[in-house]
């Protein structure tokens, strides 16, 4: 009953978050040109915070394992190119072809993966999960545009590409923060105060404006596309980093934000990528809406399961 509970207090908060979002826009308290303009908001103003707030809040320093981070980077590198390898031989839509492979590898880390870690784990997860933020949102970012310019046909900048990432607001406000614990910087209490309640501001806002651009439209036309790709994205995926997590003996911290950046739904951005970068958005904007929703429960599932079987603390 404990596991279970555990479980449930992770999963809750983002159910509770999405539908309130959903509701507003369904009984017309926020538009949607509204809700897209408050998005870029949160993007821009309140995930450098969270970043931020993570690390510069550690107690008694970060220590990331090296190890752990080949196997993140590792595992994202060769899933994609096992992905690029397979999906264009099942796929014949080059439109769709990107969409897919994104869709396979690109997880909404960044807002799940620090508060579950989080809540699971407690303060030393929520900074390992800023941590591998830091350094897998950048790769997702660079391999997204690069993937769809390869197939649109289009080339690639690289040094836009590399200033992209360095200008990415989540990428700021981590160095900020690294920087600040790493030189022992405390800000004082009149300052520390309101950083930390728009730290605290930063996952309610965004999943409340996700539950409210949520969409039902035109799924079954796309059904043998989705249910494949989201089966392997949400069960095998994170099996697999289960798997990984048991074999290499990775900490707790290590093995939730593992299973989160395997197992989250699919990163809201991908979307807005393929409607603008040549692909299909609409089955774009499916992947994202069904898997925020499914993930809920998979997630709920794996985190019972790791708890009550002792796999994690």
């Amino acid at each position: 009953m404990t596991s279970f509970l555990i479980a449930l207090g992770a999963i809750t908060p983002f159910m509770i978050y999405l539908g309130f979002g959903y509701l507003a826009r369904v009984i017309g308290l926020a538009e949607e040109p509204f809700l897209n303009k408050l998005n870029t908001v949160v993007f821009k103003c309140f995930f450098p915070f969270l970043m931020f707030w993570n690390l510069y809040n550690v107690d008694g320093g970060l220590h990331v394992d090296g190890k752990y981070l080949a196997i993140c980077v590792g595992s994202l590198l060769l899933l994609i190119l096992v992905l690029c390898l397979t999906v264009p031989r099942l796929v014949k839509d080059r439109d769709k072809q990107s969409v897919i492979i994104q869709a396979a590898y690109r997880s909404n880390f960044v807002l799940f993966g620090i508060p579950m870690a989080e809540s699971l784990v407690g303060s030393k997860g929520a900074a390992l999960a800023t941590v591998t933020v830091a350094i897998i949102v950048p790769l997702y970012n660079a391999i997204a545009v690069i993937l769809f310019e390869h197939y649109r046909g289009g080339d690639v900048n690289l040094p836009r590409l590399v200033l992209n990432v360095l200008k990415n607001p989540l990428i700021m406000g981590a160095l900020i923060g690294l920087a600040f614990l790493l030189l022992g910087i405390h800000l004082p209490g009149p300052l520390e105060k309101p950083v930390h309640a728009f730290s605290d501001l930063t996952t309610p806002l965004a999943m409340f404006v996700l539950g409210g651009t949520l969409h039902f439209s035109a799924i079954r036309a796309n059904r043998r596309y989705i249910w494949p790709v989201l089966g392997f994205k949400l069960l095998l995926l994170p099996l697999l980093a289960t798997l990984v997590s048991a074999l290499l003996d990775l900490s707790s911290a290590e093995r939730v934000v593992l299973l989160i950046m395997s197992g989250a739904p699919v990163a809201v951005s991908s979307y807005t990528m393929a409607a603008n970068m040549g692909g299909d958005g609409e089955l774009a904007g499916q992947y994202v809406f069904i898997s925020t929703v499914v993930s809920l429960f998979t997630l709920f599932l794996f985190f019972y399961t790791y708890h009550a079987t002792g796999f994690i603390a």
